[in-house]
């Protein structure tokens, strides 16, 4: 299965997972039967194109540390199962799902307001990840 978690620095299973999936400079690919990765750069697409690029991926979920409503419903409507993050690295996120212990995004956490990026990672209560 493909999952993709936007990151801050594509390092494969050490990269940091970014704070938005809106703001993600990259996305790492894990494949989790084969064990491998691969890096995709987002080039600064809007929500939309970057959700094309997943689905070009054949990607089955995605694990965020925060995510707006909208690009929630997109990913819903195209299949892709989102999960919240609840570590810091990729490998720590896919250990998480493996093990059934990382929860579906809702709606209810998803960030609702705009300029929330700025936010992420400081305290701010949209769905950020934990240590």
């Amino acid at each position: 299965m493909n999952v993709c978690i936007p990151v801050n620095r594509p390092e494969n299973g050490a990269s940091p997972v970014c704070a938005h999936f809106g703001s993600a400079p990259a996305f790492v690919i894990a494949n989790t039967e084969a064990g491998t990765y691969r890096s995709v750069t987002t080039g600064g697409q809007h929500m939309c194109g970057a959700i094309g690029t997943l689905q070009k991926e054949n990607v089955a979920s995605i694990i965020v540390g925060g995510i707006g409503m909208g690009a929630l419903n997109r990913l819903a409507a195209a299949g892709i199962q989102v999960f919240a993050a609840q570590h810091a690295t990729v490998d720590e996120n896919l250990a998480a799902l493996k093990a059934g212990q990382l929860p579906l995004m809702s709606l209810d956490g998803a960030c609702a307001h705009h300029g929330h990026e700025q936010g992420h990672g400081q305290g701010h209560g949209c769905s950020s990840q934990g240590s």
